[in-house]
C-alpha cells in the first residue's frame, strides 16, 4: 500500500531539519505523499529535539498537538523520532500515550516499514536507550567512517533560498553538562565527496547560502587523518555554482587553528561568521564543564578574528547558573561580554540533564537565583547586543533575501545567522527571494539592521 500522507513537524536545531528532509526522502521515495499541514496527514512525524527542558518540553507538546488531530480528524497516528525519542526510548513511550510509536535512529533506514506497520494497527516495541558513543572505536581514525552505498535520499520541505548541509554527525567532547553525545554518539565526518554532491544538489533547488552543520564543525576530518579538511573542503565548496554564500555553525574555541580563523575570512563566498562556543568565561567555571580557555583566551581568539575582518560576525551562547557558579565567576563572564562586544549571545540557565556528569555535582544553585542571574545577564546582552548592531550602521552589507513586501526585502547579512542572529530589513527595493543585494546600514533596533540598496 503506498500513497499515504504524512506530515513531518521539526522541533531543534538546523541538525534536525537536515534529519527530517532525509526522513523525507526516504518516505517520498517509498510512496509515502509528503503534506505540510498535520492536520492532512494520516501519520504525524513529530522530529523532536532533547537538549535542554524547554526544548523536550515544545517536543511533547507538539506531540500532544498532533494527537488531537486524531479525534475527529484524518490523523490515525502520530510517531515520535528524534533526539528525545532515541534518548528516553521505551521510558518516553510508556508515558506519551499520545505517541502511537516511540522510533530511534536506528530505525530510519526502515521509515517506511516501521509507518507501515503503525497504520496496519502493529504495536511497535520502543527501544532501550544506550550510549552511542561505545557503537564506535574510541580513536577517531579507528572509525569505518559512513557506510557505503546510495548517499541517503533528500526532499526539502522548505523553500528557503538557505538550507543546512551536515558535515558530520556526533561528538567526541565530554562537557559535564552536555548529554547530547551519549544519543548522537560518536563523532563521524562525511566524506567530501557526499558533501559537495549534496551541496550541489541544494543549489540545483534554489539555495542560496549552504549553512554547514554538525555537533562540533571544528572536528571535521579528524575521523579521515586530516584536522585541516575543512579548510580545503571550503573552497570546493564555496565554488558550488548558484551558492552565493557559504556559513560555518558550532565551533569549538579550543579546536579553533590559525588555518581555520584564516579560511573563514578569506576564502570568497565564505561568510566571516564564527559561531563560536564559548559557554562561560571564568576559568573555574570552565574546568568544571571540562571545557578550557578562559576570558583572556577568548578576547585574544576575539581580536585575532576582528584583525583580519573587523566586520566579522561573532557570536555565542552562556551557561549562566553552573554548579559552584559564585558571584566572582558571573562577574568574570559579565566583564567578558562587555569587553567582547559579541553579535549575538544565547543566554541559557543551567538545569540538570540526565546521564551527565554535573547532574551529579554539589553546590548546586537554587532555580530562583539561576533565574535571577540569567535575568541580570540577558538584559546586559540586550543592551551589548544592541550596542554592537548600532555600531554597523554606515557598513555596507551583502544581503540575501528570504522574503519581499511590498518595496521591502527581508534577509540576513553575513554576520547574521538563520533563525536567531536577527535580521536585515532592505527599504526601498524591488527584489525576489534568493537575490544577494548589496546596501547600507541606515539604522537599527536590538539585533536587528535596517538599510537602504547601493
Amino acid at each position: 500500500m503506498s500513497g499515504q500522507p504524512v506530515a513531518i513537524v521539526t522541533l531543534g536545531c538546523a541538525r534536525n531539519e537536515v534529519d527530517s528532509e532525509e526522513l523525507a526522502g526516504r518516505l517520498s521515495a517509498e510512496g509515502f505523499e509528503l503534506v505540510s499541514d498535520p492536520a492532512d496527514a494520516e501519520t504525524v512525524l513529530v522530529n523532536t529535539c532533547g537538549f535542554v527542558e524547554q526544548a523536550k518540553k515544545d517536543s511533547i507538546d507538539a506531540v500532544l498537538a498532533a494527537g488531537e488531530h486524531k479525534t475527529g480528524g484524518r490523523t490515525r497516528s502520530v510517531v515520535a523520532v528524534g533526539c528525545l525519542a532515541e534518548r528516553y526510548g521505551a521510558d518516553l513511550a510508556a508515558e506519551l500515550t499520545e505517541a502511537d510509536a516511540v522510533l530511534g535512529f536506528d530505525d530510519y533506514q526502515h521509515i517506511g516499514q516501521r509507518l507501515h506497520a503503525v497504520l496496519d494497527g502493529r504495536k511497535l516495541v520502543a527501544h532501550s536507550p544506550r550510549d552511542r558513543r561505545r557503537l564506535l572505536p574510541l580513536a577517531p581514525v579507528d572509525r569505518p567512517g559512513p557506510a557505503a552505498g546510495p548517499p541517503v535520499p533528500r526532499r526539502r520541505l522548505e523553500h528557503s533560498p538557505v538550507a543546512p548541509l551536515k558535515l558530520a554527525s556526533g561528538c567526541d567532547r565530554r562537557c559535564s553538562f552536555c548529554a547530547i553525545p551519549r544519543f548522537r554518539g560518536a563523532f563521524v565526518s562525511r566524506r567530501p565527496g557526499e558533501v559537495l554532491a549534496e551541496a550541489r544538489w541544494l543549489a540545483e533547488q534554489g539555495v542560496r547560502e549552504l549553512f554547514l552543520v554538525s555537533e562540533n564543525t571544528t572536528s571535521y576530518g579528524k575521523d579521515l587523518g586530516d584536522l585541516r579538511l575543512l579548510e580545503s573542503l571550503l573552497p570546493d565548496i564555496a565554488a558550488v555554482d548558484g551558492i552565493d554564500r557559504v556559513r560555518l555553525s558550532y565551533l569549538q574555541p579550543a579546536e579553533m587553528r590559525p588555518t581555520l580563523v584564516e579560511a573563514v575570512v578569506t576564502i570568497p563566498g565564505v561568510a566571516p561568521y564564527y559561531d563560536l562556543s564559548f559557554q562561560h568565561a571564568s576559568r573555574a567555571v570552565l574546568r568544571r564543564m571540562r571545557r578550557f580557555g578562559s576570558a583572556d583566551m577568548f578576547l585574544d581568539l576575539i581580536q585575532t578574528i576582528r584583525d583580519k575582518c573587523p566586520g566579522a560576525g561573532i557570536r555565542s551562547n552562556v551557561i549562566v547558573g553552573f554548579p559552584g557558579e559564585t558571584e566572582s565567576d558571573l562577574g568574570t563572564l559579565e566583564s567578558f561580554l562587555v569587553a567582547a562586544r559579541l553579535d549575538v549571545v544565547g543566554v541559557f540557565g543551567y538545569s540538570d540533564e540526565d546521564g551527565t556528569e554535573a547532574a551529579g555535582f554539589d553546590d548546586k544553585l537554587p532555580a530562583e537565583e539561576i533565574a535571577d542571574r540569567v535575568e541580570r545577564v540577558d538584559a546586559l546582552v540586550d543592551e551589548l547586543v544592541a550596542q554592537r548592531a548600532e555600531d554597523r550602521i554606515g557598513e555596507q552589507v551583502q544581503v540575501i533575501v528570504e522574503s519581499v513586501s511590498a518595496d521591502t526585502a527581508d534577509g540576513r547579512a553575513a554576520h547574521q545567522g538563520p533563525d536567531v542572529d536577527g535580521t536585515t530589513t532592505v527599504i526601498g527595493i524591488a527584489a525576489q527571494r534568493g537575490d544577494l543585494v548589496t546596501a547600507r546600514v541606515s539604522d537599527s533596533f536590538g539585533a536587528d539592521l535596517f538599510a537602504v540598496p547601493e
